[in-house]
């Protein structure tokens, strides 16, 4: 596709998510060159604004067909390490390979999430037990809906 135009998918990405992150009160930690990486105080926030980061990518592509972009987004809750603005330790690495395992589309989430967001309405599939590069045990993993019902 070239360099101008894979910008623009960069581009387009960046705001999309960083509007969500305003409108779900995230917080950007760092841009990792074809991502970002967010925090959030509540795990039904972080579910909020990844549900609202598909279906802003999904209304994008529909007006935009030319333009390649989807996004994957893997969520867990945890105690980080804060150093120098930035986060590290257990739940950042589960959560991104929790990324990693999710699909174009897809938000994947650890059954923490998915507990603490409990009643709190969002749907969850269960993807069963996946093995984790690092992690010594299987980890649960649930995908969230989020395309609107007809």
């Amino acid at each position: 596709m070239g360099d101008a135009k894979a910008q623009e998918v960069v581009h387009a990405h960046n705001q999309i998510v960083r509007d969500a992150l305003r409108a779900h009160s995230g917080d950007e930690i760092k841009h990792t060159g074809d991502g970002i990486m967010a925090s959030f105080s509540s795990s039904s926030g972080a579910l909020g604004c990844a549900v609202a980061i598909q279906q802003a990518v999904a209304a994008h592509v529909e007006k935009h067909p030319e333009m390649p972009l989807s996004i994957y987004i893997g969520l867990n809750a945890g105690e980080p390490v804060v150093e120098d603005s930035d986060l590290f330790g257990t739940a950042v690495q589960l959560a991104s390979r929790i990324c990693d395992k999710a699909g174009p589309g897809e938000i994947l989430v650890s059954n923490v999430v998915r507990e603490l967001a409990a009643g709190k309405g969002f749907l969850f599939s269960d993807r069963g037990e996946s093995e984790l590069r690092g992690f010594e045990d299987p980890v649960r993993l649930y995908e969230v809906s989020w395309k609107e019902r007809e």
